[in-house]
């Protein structure tokens, strides 16, 4: 039987743990400490993924979350202009791509969590 969900919600690395807080409140995230290197942090509403203080290179290196958002453009002019790779080691922003199902934008993490923002064509 499926049940009603009201979220579903990750967790994810950091090789610094403060660091990779002021990374994602640069990115304009909402990071609500639970306890000491452990953190939920809110893109908006419900969409939230869990923060710790938790590095294993593998894992990190290999951890990908894709966030759908509208205007991709826009939302990438604004990633950019925060100037992550110059503020953060390991920080990397990449071009707009375009695929067969939508286009899309990578952004690497202080850890190396793998952020994918895109849009999809109608």
């Amino acid at each position: 039987m499926i049940h009603p969900a009201q979220s579903l919600r990750t967790f994810i690395g950091s090789k610094n743990f403060e660091e990779s807080t002021r990374f994602y409140q640069t990115l304009g995230f909402e990071v609500k400490k639970i306890n000491p290197g452990f953190s939920l942090v809110k893109v908006s509403g419900n969409l939230c993924f869990y923060l710790q203080d938790y590095y294993q290179k593998d894992w990190c290196e290999n951890c990908m979350l894709f966030l759908e958002v509208e205007q991709l453009d826009a939302y990438w002019e604004a990633v950019k202009i925060l100037g992550l790779p110059e503020k953060f080691k390991g920080v990397k922003l990449s071009e707009i791509k375009k695929d067969d199902w939508g286009r899309e934008f990578f952004l690497h993490d202080p850890a190396g969590n793998l952020w994918h923002f895109g849009e999809f064509f109608d």
